[in-house]
């Protein structure tokens, strides 16, 4: 796998569906920081939490390996939403029957990186 450069952070197995955490991950990429982290903050989606928390933790990461990183100037090279395993659970029917119910995980990367331009 080719290296990338930025600083990472992964959250895995989030109980929440790929499908519509994707949308309000495609909301706030290639933003900064701080405005990315103002949209996440009122937005009413449950990924919208999901996702600022591993945003959060990305720019933890920044800041601390990198001591003269400034935090104004990050932003969100890449933001990943994968698709995690599924919980298979029975859902009980009408007449004696069942179906299968799946509860879908995801799996976040986010990776910042400093703006070139100072």
């Amino acid at each position: 796998m080719a290296e990338t450069k930025g600083y990472v952070a992964t959250t895995k197995f989030l109980i929440a569906s790929p499908t519509k955490v994707r949308p309000v991950a495609n909301v706030v990429k290639t933003k900064a920081c701080s405005e990315a982290l103002a949209i996440l903050e009122v937005m009413p989606q449950k990924g919208a939490a999901l996702i600022r928390g591993t945003l959060k933790s990305a720019v933890a990461n920044a800041l601390n390996l990198n001591k003269n990183l400034d935090e104004d100037m990050l932003y969100i090279k890449e933001i990943r939403i994968d698709e995690g395993p599924r919980l298979k659970r029975v859902w009980f029917r009408g007449r004696g029957r069942a179906d299968q119910l799946l509860k879908r995980m995801c799996h976040i990367t986010v990776v910042v990186d400093e703006k070139a331009g100072k």
